[in-house]
């Protein structure tokens, strides 16, 4: 996909390489950032379509995760590449405040913690998930996730110590930062790569995963039979997902477009 189409009064922004991912601001209702195919970075105004207002060229392969952080007070923004790296930017500022290094495969997603200021987890190919603290030089936190590559994580929105990663081999994990040694939970049922994964904004223990198996899956890991739902109405892979932060249940999935309830 070369364009971003925002349904706020219909916007259709185009972009000369394939968008990978979207984040908001967090304090502009009509600003987002994108990443694309180029390595770029572009900032976006829905109430001036004529183009990017800016746009930051420093990743050297396909910038594949993008997350403005939540944590009040911040204007941070995050991005994942291709290039093993990830790169700190305040969108005021026309160039990275910072590159982090480390990871030894391509970054497939970078999450903002929502508790703690200036920490963001990486989920990569390298089959680690690395948490990062932005006033510190090297990476805070090094987890073998999987013994495959991870395409997905995020963190709960209720337990700042509570990680969960989504992996080529099919599973998803939980992780406790304070004991790394083993998952607290394992979700298996997906018969393909996991591709995002995404922690309930309203229920602790409530998460929702798609994957290329053409399904979204609702999961409580509290639970002994942890699978709630399966949803199979996609005919084509599903690529990504979020939950509504206004209505309790909804969720936003594609490729096609998908929108369910969940009880």
């Amino acid at each position: 996909c070369h364009f971003l189409y925002v349904n706020v009064s219909a916007c259709i922004f185009d972009w000369n390489d394939g968008l990978f991912d979207v984040t908001w601001s967090e304090n502009n209702e009509h600003v987002l950032i994108t990443s694309s195919g180029d390595g770029s970075l572009q900032i976006w105004d829905t109430a001036k379509t004529k183009g990017p207002l800016q746009v930051y060229k420093e990743h050297t392969q396909e910038a594949y995760s993008v997350d403005w952080s939540q944590t009040r007070g911040e204007q941070l923004v995050v991005s994942g590449s291709w290039d093993q790296t990830a790169k700190l930017w305040d969108p005021a500022v026309g160039k990275s405040l910072c590159t982090f290094k480390g990871h030894e495969g391509v970054i497939y997603s970078t999450i903002w913690s929502p508790h703690i200021p200036g920490c963001f987890a990486s989920a990569s190919g390298d089959q680690t998930l690395r948490v990062w603290d932005v006033k510190a030089p090297g990476v805070k936190l090094v987890i073998p996730a999987h013994q495959a590559e991870i395409l997905s994580c995020d963190w709960c929105k209720y337990d700042e110590n509570l990680l969960v990663t989504g992996a080529v081999d099919c599973s998803l994990k939980g992780w406790d930062l304070r004991n790394i040694r083993q998952p607290v939970f394992i979700l298996l049922g997906h018969t393909y790569a996991i591709r995002r994964v995404k922690f309930s904004p309203f229920h602790a223990t409530l998460l929702a995963s798609c994957s290329y198996d053409f399904t979204v899956r609702f999961w409580d890991f509290s639970k002994p039979n942890p699978l709630l739902e399966t949803i199979e109405h996609h005919t084509e892979f599903t690529c990504g997902l979020d939950l509504s932060l206004h209505n309790r249940g909804q969720v936003r999935a594609g490729m096609n477009l998908l929108f369910t309830s969940l009880l």
